[in-house]
C-alpha cells in the first residue's frame, strides 16, 4: 500500500503555504516519490464530493492509484490537503480510505489564543460565513464553541478511534518549533526531509491589519459573488498596503491579557494531555505569551466622517479604479495577442 497523507488543517497554520508549496513542486516531488493529485493546491471539492456521498471512496482510491501508477517516477506517498476537513465532527467516510492506503493524519496546532485572533480577522476578511462576518471580536469569542477542532485532545481522541494513535501526525504552529517554518515542518511531518532543490512556498493569505479589518467588517461582501469578492478583497489590501507604508505596523493583538488568560484556562487541561501523549512534554506551546502590557489593536475607525472618507474610501477608491485598469490592460494585451 502507498501512504496517503490527509492534511486536515487546521486553518491559519500556513495552510495557503503548504498546498502552494506542493502545487509549485508537483513535478519535483514526484522524483522524490510524492504525489498531489490534480495539482489543485487544496483539494476542497474532492473533499466536498466525497462528504456528501457524491463521489464514492473507492472510486477516488481508484482513480488516485491509477494517476499514480501512470507517473513515470515510483510513488510511494500520497498528499492530500484541506484545512476544512477538520470542521467536519465526523471523518468516518475518509476511514474507508484504510481500505486502500496506508492513511496518516496530519494536523497543525496553534495556540486557541492567537489562533481565534487569527481566525476572527479572516472570517471578517472572508465574509463566507455572515453570522460570523459582522461580529465585534467579544461577540465572536462567545461563539468559540462552535469551533470544537480546537480542543484539541477532544478533537484527536476521534481521529484516533477511526485512524489508529499511531497514524496522527501532529505539529505545533509555533516559533519555538519550527526553526524552518511552517512549510518545513509541514514537511517533516510527511518524512520530506530531502528538500533541496525544491521551490520554497510563498507567504500567503496574510490577515488584514486590524484597522483595516475593521472597515471590511461594516463592509456587506458577504452579499457579493465570490469572485466579485476578491475584487474588493485586493482592493482592501491595497489600502492596507499604503497605509502601513504611511503608518507602520500595528499590534495584531485583540485580546487583553486578562481575557487571554482566560480563554487559555479553558483549553489548558486538554493542551497538557496532547502534550504528554504526543510529544512527552508538559507544555504542547513553547512560544511565551504576549507581555501583560503589550500594546492591542485598535480595532475602530476614526470617529469623524471625513477622515472614514480620506484615510480609507478614498485610497479604496484608487484601488478599485487601479485594480480595474490593470485588468483592461491585460484584456487589451490578450485580444491583440
Amino acid at each position: 500500500m502507498r501512504t496517503l497523507y490527509i492534511h486536515i488543517g487546521a486553518h491559519r497554520t500556513a495552510t495557503t503555504s503548504v498546498q502552494k508549496f506542493l502545487q509549485t513542486n508537483f513535478v519535483k516531488l514526484q522524483r522524490r516519490g510524492y504525489f498531489h493529485p490534480y495539482n489543485a493546491g487544496r483539494h476542497v471539492a474532492l473533499m466536498n464530493k466525497i462528504f456528501s456521498g457524491e463521489v464514492p471512496v473507492a472510486e477516488v482510491a481508484a482513480d488516485i492509484t491509477r494517476r499514480a501508477d501512470s507517473k513515470v517516477h515510483e510513488l510511494h506517498s500520497v498528499v492530500l490537503s484541506d484545512e476544512d476537513i477538520c470542521m467536519r465532527r465526523d471523518l468516518s467516510v475518509l476511514a474507508q480510505l484504510r481500505e486502500h492506503f496506508d492513511v496518516k493524519i496530519v494536523f497543525a496546532l496553534r495556540r486557541q489564543d492567537l489562533w481565534l485572533e487569527s481566525w476572527y480577522l479572516q472570517n471578517v476578511k472572508w465574509q463566507w460565513n455572515p453570522s460570523l462576518a459582522h461580529l465585534t471580536f467579544a461577540e465572536f469569542l462567545e461563539r468559540r464553541e462552535e469551533f470544537f477542532w480546537i480542543h484539541y485532545e477532544a478533537y484527536l481522541r476521534h481521529v484516533e478511534d477511526l485512524f489508529g494513535r499511531d497514524n496522527v501526525l501532529l505539529y505545533a504552529f509555533d516559533k519555538a518549533q519550527m526553526p524552518d517554518g511552517p512549510v518545513a515542518a509541514f514537511c517533516d511531518a510527511i518524512s520530506l526531509t530531502e528538500r533541496e532543490g525544491l521551490s520554497p512556498a510563498p507567504h500567503t493569505n496574510t490577515s488584514m491589519s486590524p484597522a483595516m479589518s475593521e472597515f471590511m467588517r461594516v463592509l456587506p461582501l458577504d452579499e457579493v459573488p465570490p469572485v466579485q469578492r476578491k475584487f474588493f478583497e485586493l482592493a482592501c489590501a491595497q489600502v492596507d498596503t499604503t497605509r502601513r507604508e504611511q503608518h507602520g505596523r500595528e499590534s495584531n493583538l485583540l485580546m487583553n491579557a486578562e481575557t487571554r488568560a482566560r480563554i487559555l484556562d479553558i483549553y489548558a487541561a486538554g493542551n497538557d494531555a496532547v502534550a504528554q501523549e504526543y510529544f512527552g512534554r508538559d507544555a504542547l506551546f513553547l512560544d511565551p505569551l504576549p507581555a501583560a502590557d503589550a500594546a492591542l489593536a485598535e480595532m475602530r475607525l476614526p470617529a469623524e466622517g471625513y477622515a472614514v472618507m480620506q484615510d480609507y474610501v478614498a485610497d479604496f477608491v484608487r484601488a478599485i479604479a487601479l485594480i480595474r485598469a490593470e485588468e483592461a490592460a491585460a484584456a487589451a494585451a490578450a485580444q491583440k495577442d
